[in-house]
């Protein structure tokens, strides 16, 4: 019944408000322990295709989830004993072809009375090898674009090694036949025994590299005043001192190399690690050689 109706009605007073309904004698609706049931949200699940410009394996879509294909050791992890092993077999054979290399081309300009002659009179070939060498290794130990694209990092390496072996050919050939020989046999044993302790031991040299760099500014700084005032003793005293600094040196760069202590190479340095070693040697030869 509408509003008008209700006006219209006999006896309706329009001053007397409206009774007030009474839930008087009603009974309560019941009550249910089951809770109201809403249906649930929908969710889209339509999905839109992006095109990739290269493959989308599913571990780029869901990191977190794992699946059974998924390698348990990665590749570039140095942590990796497999990946270790064949990063220090290969810097130790390019080490050991360098090595045999250098002291071959030594022994011949030593043995050899014409080869001799021949380097000893011509130093402008001596001169273009230092060149070279320092041109070559420099942009090896400090570009990574060069250092780690194959192939020319290995030929930069066998550049820098045939300059550098024809520069200490040269420096032998002034020394009696007898002192090369005990030299070269001298920094033999001394490598071999260090790499030997480097490999084995548990103290950790890799840390002590800046204090090795401050000794050898230092050892500049004594050859330069050497100079000045040359005799026996100082020269002596300049072998010893250098080829025990480089000595320390080559065990540094074996603990980097071999990657058990604190500090370590990258496993794709393979390149720079056998130039480290392999230029410790050679100078550890030359130090023991001593100066003309």
């Amino acid at each position: 019944m509408s509003d008008t109706e209700t006006q219209d009605a006999p006896g309706y007073d329009a001053s007397s408000p409206p009774p007030l309904y009474s839930y008087e004698g009603q009974q309560p609706p019941p009550y249910s322990a089951t809770p109201a049931l809403y249906p649930p949200p929908k969710i889209d699940t339509t999905y839109k295709y992006q095109p990739t410009t290269g493959y989308v394996s599913f571990r780029d879509i869901i990191p977190e989830a794992s699946s059974d294909t998924t390698p348990l050791i990665a590749s570039s992890s140095f942590n990796d004993k497999t990946v270790r092993r064949a990063f220090v077999r290969k810097v130790f054979s390019i080490l050991t072809l360098q090595l045999l290399f250098t002291f071959s081309v030594v022994c011949v300009f030593t043995f050899s009375s014409v080869i001799k002659e021949g380097v000893q009179n011509n130093m402008g070939l001596y001169l273009s090898s230092v060149i070279i060498f320092l041109v070559i290794a420099i942009a090896l130990s400090c570009c990574k674009s060069f250092s780690r694209c194959h192939p020319w990092n290995i030929v930069g390496l066998v550049v820098v090694t045939l300059s550098l072996s024809y520069m200490v050919g040269t420096t032998a050939s002034f020394y009696n036949t007898t002192a090369v020989v005990i030299t070269m046999g001298a920094t033999l044993a001394i490598s071999v025994a260090i790499i030997a302790f480097s490999a084995q031991t548990r103290y950790d040299f890799t840390i002590c590299y800046g204090i090795l760099l401050i000794l050898f500014v230092d050892m500049i700084m004594f050859g330069f005043f050497c100079t000045f005032y040359y005799s026996y003793i100082t020269d002596i005293a300049y072998g010893c001192l250098g080829a025990l600094l480089y000595s320390l040196f080559l065990m540094v760069d074996c603990q980097l190399m071999m990657g058990m202590m604190s500090y370590r190479l990258d496993p794709e340095e393979y390149i720079n690690a056998a130039l480290m070693l392999y230029l410790d040697i050679v100078l550890i030869f030359l130090y023991l050689l001593g100066r003309r």
